[in-house]
């Protein structure tokens, strides 16, 4: 678009705009040319629009040092947690995956603290998850092959 082409355009953008305003407000006609002006130039100014380059979220500290035996740092807010995924998911509707992407971290980047991990790990298999119970399966094996006839009693 030429700049003649444009400044028309602004020049009936601005009367368009300021008769609605003065059909609709009274204006005094000592304020009218402060008015145009102001219309006028502020219209100008959003044909270019400037666009600030988004900068990169910066952790609240390095992801290096994020994680530790007890507790693990949110890199969004550095609160010490247990467990990020609830947090993540409560306080910034984030998922692991979105997180993980969002701070460039690896896929294998924990979502909980090592120790929680091994904790609830040893209290699974404490518990027996994770295993074939062995008595269901030597059941089966100790019946014997051929039932024993059933017979009256003798008296």
């Amino acid at each position: 678009m030429s700049e003649s082409q444009s400044n028309s355009q602004l020049l009936q953008l601005t009367a368009q705009i300021i008769a609605a305003h003065v059909s609709h407000n009274s204006v005094t006609t000592d304020m009218l040319p402060a008015l145009i002006r102001e219309v006028y130039q502020s219209l100008s100014g959003t044909e270019t629009p400037v666009v600030e380059a988004a900068a990169p979220p910066e952790p609240a500290v390095n992801p290096k040092k994020s994680v530790f035996n007890d507790y693990i740092i949110c890199l969004e807010d550095g609160k010490k947690l247990k467990m990020l995924r609830r947090h993540l998911k409560s306080a910034y509707n984030l998922t692991p995956e979105q997180y993980r992407e969002r701070w460039q971290l690896p896929a294998e980047y924990p979502m909980v603290a090592p120790s929680y991990a091994k904790q609830r790990s040893n209290l699974a298999k404490k518990i027996g998850l994770g295993t074939k119970p062995a008595a269901a399966a030597a059941a089966p094996a100790a019946a014997p092959a051929t039932p024993t006839p059933r017979g009256k009693k003798n008296a």
